[in-house]
């Protein structure tokens, strides 16, 4: 692993430390925009507080970030405990990192992303699906057609492994013999391991459940989809809802939600999502947003 990614993991990660407190990914955004501006003629030499308040800093900050570049045996101890446990990181400028996410969270995408399981998964075309944990039959049957078409149509399937839209779609995606990323808000290192899953973790591989946790990584499966179908949604609350409504504000892909006549749904669409039907799913790769977006006025 290069200098940098280390450099990524020790400001990013909790490195299974509670007590550890990394960057948030806002002061890893100030980080690497202010950055750019250093000019050092001894590339190798290590950081100094005189570097980082020419940045800007103050000296606590500074000495903040330095004592964090300085846990190079901590990160190391955590480097091993992850190749135990089967799982890997990808910090932003890892050749692996899922340029999706790169290019469309720019400096607000993770620092790093733990995966356990196939990362060639990460190169195929990719549907994310999201929707509630509680689904009417009809939204259940619309997740679960996501997820067969995802994989008769060679797409992976992108989603969170909760209980509801996203383990519907998932178990009838593999049943079909498609291909699964899960961005999960809960301990990766307890996820099993099989070819045709990746497993993906914000911020550490061991990390227990956390609602602030299913609430960040949903910016990851809206980003890693080229599409973002919508299974079912609550009014106005709710991860599906945040993650949706940030999605059609920012862009990262084009939202489609399932046409169920609820209040939900028709406010979405009114904000620039776009109905759909199950049988518009035949054709994944046909399926384009409508030209209106609120949040473009």
């Amino acid at each position: 692993m290069r200098g940098p990614e280390r450099g990524f993991l020790l400001l990013s990660s909790s490195l299974g430390n509670p007590e550890r407190h990394p960057l948030t990914t806002a002061q890893l955004r100030t980080l690497a925009d202010r950055a750019w501006q250093l000019s050092v003629s001894e590339p190798e030499r290590d950081l100094t507080v005189a570097d980082l308040t020419g940045l800007g800093y103050g000296r606590e900050m500074a000495n903040r970030i330095l004592a964090l570049l300085s846990e190079e045996d901590v990160l190391e101890h955590y480097l091993r405990r992850g190749k135990r446990a089967g799982c890997v990181p990808l910090t932003r400028i890892s050749e692996s990192y899922p340029l999706a996410v790169r290019k469309r969270l720019g400096l607000d995408s993770p620092g790093v992303l733990w995966a356990k399981g196939n990362i060639g998964l990460l190169t195929l075309p990719k549907i994310a699906l999201v929707g509630s944990r509680d689904l009417n039959p009809a939204n259940r049957g619309f997740a679960a057609e996501v997820g067969r078409q995802a994989a008769r149509q060679g797409f992976a399937l992108v989603s969170g492994n909760a209980r509801g839209a996203d383990r519907t779609a998932q178990e009838a995606c593999l049943a079909e013999g498609g291909r699964v990323i899960c961005v999960v808000a809960d301990e990766l290192a307890k996820q099993p391991e099989r070819p045709d899953v990746l497993y993906l973790s914000e911020e550490d591989f061991d990390q227990p459940f956390s609602a602030q946790r299913a609430l960040s990584r949903n910016r990851v499966i809206h980003a890693l989809g080229e599409k973002t179908l919508v299974a079912q949604c609550s009014y106005q609350t709710g991860g599906t809802w945040d993650g949706t409504v940030k999605n059609l504000r920012f862009g990262w892909s084009g939202v489609f939600c399932f046409r169920d006549e609820s209040p939900a749904c028709e406010l979405l669409c009114r904000l620039g999502a776009t109905p759909v039907n199950q049988s518009d799913l035949k054709d994944l790769y046909s399926l384009h947003p409508e030209n209106f977006n609120f949040f473009d006025q």
